[in-house]
């Protein structure tokens, strides 16, 4: 049983600098062929600071973290039993390469379904541009583990 304590429990927050091979990487993979996610010179073209990161980078930034998969653990889910159940973002800003941005991660919520045979962990994140301060995305992830 998850002990709903863990609710407030944060881990220590990492920088990341956006860098442009990696977003053209993502663009590709995910099949983005518009102009501002692949060329830089397209996206200051249009405004931008630079090449525009793809909204499904936020989530890769949460892969960078320095615990990787451990918090999962850290809140009592064994990595062996867990599901991702959602996964959704609100954004205030454009992430762009050259930027340079603070992650954070804590956990919001803890419940259960199927009188416990499902524990839910919902962690959110924020990212925030490190020299300004100011909000990019904030990141809402349900993790669940399924009792066997």
């Amino acid at each position: 049983m998850i002990d709903r304590a863990i609710i407030g429990r944060e881990w220590p927050a990492w920088e990341v600098e956006i860098e442009r091979g990696r977003l053209s990487l993502l663009a590709k993979a995910i099949g983005e062929t518009r102009a501002i996610y692949t060329d830089d010179a397209a996206a200051r073209a249009a405004g931008y600071r630079g090449q525009v990161a793809p909204p499904t980078f936020a989530f890769c930034l949460l892969a960078d973290g320095p615990v990787g998969s451990s918090y999962l653990t850290d809140v009592g889910i064994p990595i062996t039993d867990v599901l991702h159940g959602e996964q959704s973002f609100a954004f205030h800003a454009m992430l762009c390469a050259g930027d340079r941005v603070r992650v954070t991660r804590r956990v919001v919520d803890v419940y259960e379904k199927k009188g416990g045979a499902l524990e839910f962990v919902v962690f959110e994140s924020e990212v925030r541009v490190v020299e300004s301060g100011a909000l990019v995305a904030v990141g809402r992830q349900v993790m669940i583990w399924r009792h066997r």
